[in-house]
This record gives C-alpha cells, structure tokens and sequence, in this order.
C-alpha cells in the first residue's frame, strides 16, 4: 500500500467485563446514574478501605482468555500502576503486570479473501479510572468536572503482537474481537459509551526490516472505521515525516474525526515507565485447573465453529453463514427458526430481509423482536404449503410483528389465501393479454422478459393472491394457443 514502507500495528483493547458490581467493591456498574452516585471508600480510595476481587469478574476474564486460546496462568499478582490523573481517585490503579492473568493465544481475522492469524501477548485484569468531564457546563472553558461512577469498573485489557501490516487488518481484528466477547456474554460492545476500547501502536519500517521503527500510540478509538482512518493517517504521516528527512518520535496522539486527522497528545520521548509494586491488599489471584475446566465447559459454541456448522449442517452458502453468526442473539433466532420451519434457506432469507431490515429500520436488537422463531417459522410452513405468495407473506409479516397474530390468524381474518383456481383466473389472465398487446408480440419474438411483464401483471391484478405457478401455465397455453 505504501511501498517500500510498511507498517507494524498492535492493539491493546480495554473491555468492561459485565458484571453487576465494580471489581473490588459492592458498587453497581450500570451506566447513566447520577454523577458520583455509585461510588463508595473502596473505590474512591480512602484511607483504610480495603479491596475484595469480585468472583464473577475473574470468570469471565477467564472466559475471555479460554475463547481466545491463551494459557491461563494458574498464578497471576495484581499491582499498583502508579501515575496521577485528576480521575484516578487513589493515584495509582489496580492492574497486572509481571504476572498477568493470561498470556499467547490469537485471532483468526479476514481482510478479503485473506485470513491471517493475530497472536495475543496477555490478557490482564484492572479497575477502570473515573471520567474527566471537559464540557457540558457553564463553566466548561474553566474547569473540569470528575465523574467516579467508572472508578473501579472491572476491565480486561487485551493485547496483541504487533502482527498486523494495515489499518484495515487493525479494523478487522477490533471488529472480529468485539464480536467474540460480546457472544460470550462479557461485555455488551457499547464503544459509544467507552465499554470497549482501543488504543493503537502504530510504526513503520522499509519493507524487508525485521527491525521495529519508532511508535506512536494513537489512544481512545472508539469505532472500527475511526481506527481505520487514524492508523491510514498515522501511517501516512510517519512517512512524510521519513521521506523529508526527519524523525518519528514517540509519543502519544489523539485522532480528531472531524479532521481526519491525528495530533500530539504528550511526548512520551524522555517519560519513564509506569511505576509498578507489588499490591499488599490481594493474595494472589489462583485459577487451578478444576475451575479453569469449570469455564471452559460453560463456552457457548464460539462464532467459526458456529458458522462452520451452518454451512455443512443446514447447506447454507458461506455468505448467509457468516451474515447469520455476527451475533449469538442472532445465531440463536435462526437455528430455531429453522428447526421449526424444517426449511433452512427459507428460513435464513427471512432473517436476513425482512428481520433485519425491521431491526434496522425500528433500531432495536434481534432480543427486541416481538416476532418469535416459533412465529416465523410458521408463516414460512404457510408459504411453503402454497396458502399465500411470497408477495402477500411479506403484508402478513408486517401484520403479524406489529399485532402478535398468527400468520394463519392473519390470513384466514383477511381473505389473503392465494388463489390456485384456473377458473378464478382465466379472467384475470385473459385481461392481461388483452391490455397488452405490445408485450404479447414482444414475447412472441423471443423477449422473455415480456413474459415476465405479463406475469406481473396478473399478479397486481389479483392483488398479490394469485398462485404465480398457475400463472405461468394459464399464460403459456394461452399465448400458445393464439
């Protein structure tokens, strides 16, 4: 993309483990309470307050670690990383660093047609700082307002290896992480809200070095797309900055979206590592095997395995397969739709149109549709029986998401049972032909798709009730017998 350079990325990923309560206390983790309304002297750090692990963090930290592939370590130590921040309320925060939960393991991510496979360095466990609140106030131009509610909010931070060579690779890791850990259930996905987000490490080098240039890390990216054009950005300017002769330095940088563009946060040329000791207030952390095998036995089928089993189970073509599995919620919707409506493909292009262009169109999640499988499944057994067209089943689906009616409810109530009777619709038929005699001789000098005209138009005349196989044969022997 940019010869001779190419570029060497790593994420570091923080995501908000989904648990009700913050990492080391009882306070609630919900967002969008009251500003500094969920807090308590364990997490605002007063003096004497002591810290208790929450169990529920540690297994779905674990959770995330088996998915992924990594080796639990049956012994891992939290720390104090020591820095001062305005909204880190004790001055240091509670994290691994020698000794972290987890290390190896990867992603399988595809760019194309071309799969690649992203190693992981480790997987720890930390509490989240507070929020610095820099508008939104009278006195915004001022002061800064300190929201700890998300001080002390259980986190994972996922690192990779420096694996990939392009931005668009870096988008399709996030993407393809965000969706393993929203299937399993540890996190909800929300970048918006900052529950998942990403830091990027971003240098260059001339193609062939083995040699790692100068990074830059570009922080708090919060969609797959930001990332993207942060890192073409970034990698742009690095080589602008080579080719005119000067020097990358480290640093770290924000991306402005309005802009397009990143710029210098702080210089990280001369800073000194964090400081990191050892923390007196926690035991080490012990996974043994018994209860490493106990998570691993709760993992749901995880998204490739899934869509591999779409594919050779139900004969899906791969791209309904993976349209199918970019959530479990969804996933779940179709496999029991099928299973109902003893017809896969059908199934499958119901979900695929009409579900989630409805989904789409009202915003809410496949978990929010009033329409269950069970539903679906039966007004696909109704087309199927040739009861109504596939025309008139798109009405009866509208009626029955916003009614809760059966789709036999729906269509013996309103007289839309397709009409397969020749007698019925020789009239319509021979209206047709009599309406459109350009198409007629269009079609008896081969253009078939004057044919089609002529279909269509019966089928409007009937309202969308005519059984378009009896159509076709009343339109042929017609048009044949003239």
């Amino acid at each position: 993309m940019h010869p001779p350079y190419e570029a060497v990325i790593g994420l570091e990923i923080h995501a908000q483990l989904l648990t009700a309560t913050k990492i080391f206390c009882g306070c609630p983790t919900a967002f969008g309470a009251p500003p500094n309304t969920q807090v308590c002297p364990v997490c605002l750090g007063f003096p004497g307050a002591l810290p208790v692990l929450n169990r529920t963090a540690v297994d779905y930290a674990v959770r995330t670690a088996l998915a992924l592939g990594c080796d639990v370590q049956e012994r891992s130590v939290f720390a104090r990383k020591n820095y001062f921040y305005p909204d880190l309320p004790k001055g240091y925060q509670i994290s691994q660093y020698e000794a972290p939960l987890a290390i190896g393991g990867g992603i399988e991510i595809r760019v194309g047609r071309n799969t690649k496979f992203v190693r992981l360095t480790r997987i720890h466990m930390e509490e989240d700082a507070g929020k610095s609140l820099h508008e939104g106030f009278p006195d915004s131009d001022r002061r800064t307002y300190l929201d700890f509610n998300r001080a002390g909010v259980p986190l994972i931070e996922i690192v990779s290896e420096p694996d990939m060579r392009s931005a668009e690779e870096a988008a399709a890791f996030f993407e393809k992480l965000r969706q393993v850990v929203v299937w399993l259930g540890v996190n909800d996905g929300n970048m918006e809200e900052g529950s998942l987000r990403c830091d990027a490490n971003v240098s260059i080098r001339r193609a062939g070095e083995t040699a790692l240039g100068t990074k830059a890390e570009v922080k708090n990216l919060n969609s797959f797309r930001y990332l993207q054009k942060a890192l073409e950005y970034e990698i742009g300017r690095q080589i602008d900055v080579l080719e005119h002769g000067g020097r990358v330095v480290q640093e770290t940088r924000l991306f402005d979206s309005a802009q397009g563009r990143t710029f210098s946060m702080r210089s990280k040329e001369e800073a000194h590592d964090y400081r990191y000791f050892p923390e007196p207030d926690l035991p080490p952390l012990v996974v043994d095997e018994r209860r490493r095998e106990t998570v691993r036995g709760s993992l749901p089928e995880l998204p490739e395995a899934r869509l591999t089993r779409f594919i050779e189970q139900y004969a899906l073509p791969e791209y309904d397969a993976t349209l199918l599995t970019q959530s479990r919620g969804l996933a779940d919707y179709f496999e029991a739709t099928a299973r109902a409506a003893e017809n896969p493909k059908a199934a499958s292009n119901w979900i695929m149109g009409e579900i989630l262009r409805t989904m789409k169109e009202r915003e809410v999640a496949i978990e929010q549709v009033p329409l269950t499988p069970a539903s679906l499944a039966a007004l696909i057994r109704v087309v199927d029986r040739g009861t109504i067209s596939s025309t008139v089943a798109k009405e009866v689906f509208a009626k029955m998401y916003d009614s809760g009616r059966s789709a036999e409810e729906i269509v013996r109530a309103e007289g839309l049972a397709q009409v397969g009777d020749e007698d019925a619709l020789a009239g319509l038929v021979h209206a047709a032909i009599a309406a459109n005699p350009d198409a007629v001789e269009q079609f008896r000098r081969g253009r078939n798709n004057a044919f089609g005209f002529l279909v269509g138009s019966v089928m409007k005349a009937s309202k969308g009730k005519a059984n378009p196989k009896v159509v076709n044969e009343l339109l042929k022997r017609e048009l044949g017998a003239q």
